[in-house]
């Protein structure tokens, strides 16, 4: 399988909502979000899988940005309040509009 690039800045993606067990990179609040790629931040090696010693397997890396409000339901900052995370391609979903 190739590795392909699928996102691009500006792209708006939706994190999987996956509660799978083992050791997952993507913290269990943004899953089921919306944000915005705002930089491409190449491949890496999976750590997903090397924790369990399967080397070789790459997968591209983005910054997505979240609105603090779309994260914490109860947010009461700033409305333009930010999160930045780096997330795996693996976790990213394009985002259908319906969010």
């Amino acid at each position: 399988m190739s590795l392909v690039e699928r996102f691009r800045e500006g792209d708006t993606v939706l994190v999987r909502e996956d509660y799978a067990i083992g050791h997952f990179r993507t913290p269990v609040y943004i899953r089921g979000k919306t944000g915005l790629v705002t930089k491409r931040l190449g491949a890496w090696g999976n750590p997903e899988t090397l924790a369990y010693g399967v080397k070789g397997e790459k997968k591209y890396v983005y910054e997505v940005r979240f609105r603090q409000a779309e994260v914490w339901p109860d947010y009461k900052g700033n409305p333009d309040d930010v999160v930045d995370m780096d997330l795996m391609d693996n976790w990213l979903l394009p985002d259908s509009g319906k969010s």
